[in-house]
């Protein structure tokens, strides 16, 4: 469905598909870079709420993993002759009201947040990333959250409910709202950004609606998936 750069396609010069392409993972590197860094934050300041040293150790070692994934998406704007604050800026209006509408109340909420949100961004980037280059497959591949931290957030909650029941009806629930408001941001900045677009002449964008559709069906599957793997109804 992409048109891979320096192609031509009907009535498009090569010109404008390089740059609308460009623009495009500018945009996406940008949304990616500004996740990275709000996680860092909010792995940060939930850390100090951790009921153990251990658990804090175990936040705080997952909220330098994000800094550092923040670097790397960095790293790649400027190659691309790009600042990395110029090519957040657009994003942080919408991210910042997400995680507004999602602050956690406690802190089990909080290992559920990242634990939801972190797999469904994952889930997004790597479906996108299928239609770009190399290079930029390899960044989004390299900022991922890592099996280890998944695991690690995935055994906790199932400690944390194993020792406390009564917590699954509401982590159920909280469970849910999160993925209704991350795949509403996600269509939110697709929308304003024009994500997957940038990939497409004009006569594929009804594919590209349809790709959109699929996708956001696949990240609710793979989400209640998730929630099953902690014994809790997606």
């Amino acid at each position: 469905m992409s048109i891979p750069p320096g192609e031509s396609a009907p009535n498009v010069s090569t010109g404008e598909l390089n740059a609308r392409y460009d623009k495009f993972v500018v945009d996406l590197l940008g949304v990616i870079a500004y996740g990275e860094l709000s996680a860092f934050e909010r792995l940060s300041s939930d850390a100090r709420y951790s009921p153990t040293l251990h658990d804090r150790a175990a936040l705080g070692r997952m909220a330098v993993t994000e800094f550092e994934h923040f670097d790397v998406v960095r790293a790649r704007l400027a190659e691309m002759n790009m600042d990395v604050e110029l090519a957040m800026r657009p994003f942080q209006p919408s991210i910042d009201s997400f995680h507004d509408r999602t602050r956690p109340a406690d802190w089990y909420e909080s290992l559920m947040k990242a634990y939801v949100v972190d797999a469904i961004s994952g889930d997004f980037y790597r479906a996108i990333s299928e239609f770009l280059d190399q290079k930029t497959r390899e960044v989004i591949n390299a900022v991922q959250t890592n099996d280890e931290s998944g695991a690690l957030l995935q055994d906790r909650l199932k400690k944390m409910l194993a020792d406390d029941p009564r917590l699954a009806s509401r982590l159920a629930l909280w469970g849910r709202r999160l993925v209704g408001e991350a795949l509403t941001q996600a269509q939110r900045v697709g929308t304003e950004h024009s994500f997957l677009r940038g990939l497409m002449i004009e006569d594929e964008l009804p594919a590209a609606r349809n790709e959109v559709s699929t996708l956001l069906a696949q990240l609710t599957k793979n989400h209640s998936r998730r929630m099953s793997q902690l014994g809790l109804t997606a």
